[in-house]
């Protein structure tokens, strides 16, 4: 629901999608949906299941239609309420989590297939797209292997490949990392980060994980039933979050509720401790404050708090710790202390969230087991 870059702002040739609106069975799915990306970015779609990500995609593509709005690719409109450019004419390529190659054909064939469908023929130009592609996502050697003879990663290569072959302006991604393994995922991400670089076209990225999100896109749109609720570049993302609810999703933290006196919505030192203090007396006036744990540090001449929890993570500890008022507040630190432990703490900064739109429900922040 928010207009993001006013259109005279974008280049000619970038996406928008305009008050995009979706609906099924009467059940909105995307509501209002407005970003505006430039030729050339790397876009993540980020939020989780259910949210309208996914849905989003496949109105790019143009497997979807939608209930109202327009998406455009520059100067051309892709879909609208009553019009709606076929897949096949959006110079457009997706890469689906299930990887969708033909198991009868060879990795070469695959590759080659969409070549075909624009009316290629098996000539030096075809041959020579081809090994291209195979080469810069490093699977030449295996240009005459079948599908089924490739291990996960390699499969999500050839789909890269297929997708580099035909010199589409914009590459859709659903979730692709989904089906590999931890290694193999961290893998993956450096061939995007190549082919994205190679080829110079817009990639949309869709992902619940948001550290495949942060790592990989120049910028997220982050969602949550249907609408987005913030969009911006990952630092600032984890940095500068606009409400609880994205502070809750986007990377480790705590949010407390502190009396603050000033309006500032990034918080010094100073500002944190002395409302840390005063909740002791039990203040009744209290604003939501995100505080990432890298940002707690043991100091005898700080807070008093008890550990709670501790969890080994191996270069760290991380604690929960327990404030005056039973609020809880997550912390990392070099060494491990017990269960019950009292100690003191200063925090270096805080970040004043916005408070929680009416029916939105916070998700769970990630705990330390």
């Amino acid at each position: 629901m928010a207009t993001l870059i006013p259109s005279s702002d974008l280049p000619a040739r970038g996406l928008r999608l305009h008050g995009v609106h979706k609906e099924f069975a009467g059940q909105t799915v995307v509501d209002n949906l407005n970003l505006e990306i430039e030729e050339g970015s790397f876009v993540a779609l980020l939020g989780p299941s259910g949210c309208g990500k996914t849905t989003t995609l496949r109105m790019i593509a143009g497997f979807d239609t939608l209930s109202s709005g327009r998406i455009s690719l520059g100067s051309t409109v892709l879909a609208s309420d009553h019009q709606q450019l076929p897949p096949e004419l959006r110079n457009m390529s997706m890469v689906f989590q299930s990887y969708a190659l033909w198991p009868h054909m060879t990795v070469a064939d695959n590759v080659g297939y969409p070549l075909k469908l624009k009316g290629y023929n098996k000539g030096s130009d075809f041959q020579r797209r081809v090994r291209e592609a195979l080469a810069t996502v490093q699977m030449e050697p295996y240009a005459q292997r079948r599908p089924q003879d490739l291990s996960g990663g390699q499969r999500q290569r050839v789909a890269l490949a297929r997708c580099l072959a035909s010199e589409p302006r914009v590459v859709l991604l659903d979730e692709p990392l989904a089906n590999l393994d931890r290694h193999l995922r961290a893998s993956m991400e450096d061939s995007f980060r190549d082919f994205h670089r190679r080829t110079g076209a817009t990639f949309i990225y869709v992902t619940h994980d948001q550290a495949e999100a942060m790592a990989l896109a120049d910028r997220i749109a982050v969602m949550h039933k249907g609408q987005l609720v913030q969009w911006d570049a990952p630092e600032a993302l984890y940095q500068r979050p606009q409400n609880a609810w994205v502070a809750g999703f986007i990377g480790q933290g705590s949010v407390v509720r502190l009396p603050l006196s000033s309006s500032e919505r990034l918080l010094s030192s100073a500002q944190v401790q002395q409302a840390l203090a005063a909740l002791q007396n039990k203040p009744s006036a209290t604003e939501e404050v995100l505080i990432r744990p890298q940002h707690v540090e043991l100091d005898p001449a700080g807070v008093p708090a008890t550990v709670t929890h501790c969890v080994f993570k191996g270069e760290r500890y991380q604690f929960v710790l327990q404030l005056q008022d039973g609020q809880s507040l997550q912390a990392y630190h070099w060494q491990g202390l017990p269960t019950g432990a009292q100690i003191a703490i200063t925090v270096r900064q805080g970040w004043r969230l916005q408070e929680q739109p009416a029916g939105s429900t916070r998700p769970t922040l990630a705990s330390v087991a």
